[in-house]
């Protein structure tokens, strides 16, 4: 066996997968892998790299599927009859572990090795869909095949439309969850939340995330060295109530926006005083996380036309296209936003994308009712 891990890959008890694959007497763990923040945690920014080592406590191999490789090289699999994929997901296109799960799927089918999903809840349940389906010539590592942004699914529910529409000669089985039903929400589970990266504390930023991770493609602070990443949001040029007061006008529903001053410490404005505001949901299932982004995006654009910028390449090992685009998954995000349209009217294109991609795609591949 070879095991995909990261910090929230364990059981019930907080016992990792590591440990208790090494205890079984029915196969051999012979090495590691890690995805995006390393198998520990280790990297605490997003983009940086880090290199395989050799695990002191197992004596096994680590390698590295975010440094000089993001697929797995048929010598890293060289001892390995099967991959075994154990990664808390969440529930957001642009979480980078599935597009690992993806390039590992890619590898073994041409190594002609087996894959085994350990399958997760989706934080988030597996009900709702939301944002924009991703353009081909949009993919990048932050998405690599058409899914929608809050795509409701399972690790294993994807890996299921991975290998059905992409890797049909694959050797390829889910492990299912037991008594998880579509609308349970992570607390619901009984499970206990582990950070699936260094920036993800809480089920509260999961629930935002899918709209808030589109502030990395601008140069506005997504809360990132703070203590609520991608809740607190702003920029030292914004005055808080006026923001506040413009998001207003747009009625999102199940949310509040509180003004406020904070000072990152790191990343982006890193010890200079921002204005902007915190995000309160007040009923989660009311709200729209990925059109609550947009709207902040927008009020930025609409009172801070000539300071709020849209970041540069590269982002994510893509050197050309905008990061904002390839983080919707297309240009229309983008342009419609810096040509002033309505934010319901915005809406209306990208749930129409959900509803097709739903009937013709998501359906056929989930697992559970």
């Amino acid at each position: 066996m070879g095991l995909l891990v990261h910090p929230a890959s364990v059981n019930k008890k907080l016992n990792h997968a590591v440990n208790l694959f090494i205890k079984s007497k029915k196969f051999e763990l012979k090495a590691l892998f890690g995805p995006q923040h390393g198998i520990r945690g280790e990297t605490q920014d997003n983009m940086i790299e880090w290199e395989g080592f050799l695990d002191t406590h197992t004596g096994l191999p680590v390698f590295s599927l975010y440094g000089y490789t993001r697929k797995p090289e048929s010598a890293m699999l060289k001892d390995v009859d099967v991959m075994v994929i154990d990664i808390q997901d969440l529930g957001s296109r642009y979480y980078t572990f599935i597009w690992t799960m993806e390039l590992c799927m890619q590898a073994c089918q041409e190594a002609n090795k087996s894959i085994v999903i350990l399958d997760r809840p989706n934080p988030l349940g597996g009900f709702t869909t939301e944002g924009p389906v991703l353009e081909m010539s949009y993919a990048s590592f932050v998405g690599q095949r058409p899914l929608s942004v809050r795509h409701g699914m399972t690790i294993g529910e994807i890996g299921n439309y991975f290998q059905n529409e992409f890797y049909p000669s694959l050797d390829f089985y889910v492990i299912p969850l037991q008594r998880w039903k579509r609308k349970m929400w992570f607390n619901e589970t009984g499970l206990p939340w582990v950070m699936p990266s260094p920036n993800m504390p809480t089920l509260d930023t999961a629930t935002v995330y899918p709209g808030m991770c589109l502030l990395e493609g601008t140069n506005l602070s997504e809360g990132r060295g703070t203590t609520r990443p991608f809740e607190i949001f702003g920029s030292p040029f914004i005055e808080p109530h006026k923001l506040v007061n413009h998001l207003k006008d747009f009625k999102l529903p199940g949310v509040v926006f509180r003004p406020m001053y904070f000072k990152p410490t790191f990343q982006k404005h890193a010890g200079k005083l921002c204005g902007g505001g915190q995000i309160h949901v007040t009923d989660r299932t009311k709200l729209k996380p990925f059109k609550t982004g947009v709207g902040i995006l927008k009020a930025m654009h609409d009172l801070y036309p000539e300071k709020f910028i849209w970041r540069q390449p590269p982002y994510e090992y893509e050197t050309e296209k905008m990061p904002i685009d390839v983080l919707a998954g297309t240009d229309r995000l983008r342009t419609d936003i810096e040509n002033g349209e309505d934010l319901d009217q915005m809406e209306e294109w990208w749930q129409e994308q959900c509803s097709q991609f739903d009937k013709n795609f998501r359906k056929r591949y989930l697992i559970y009712k």
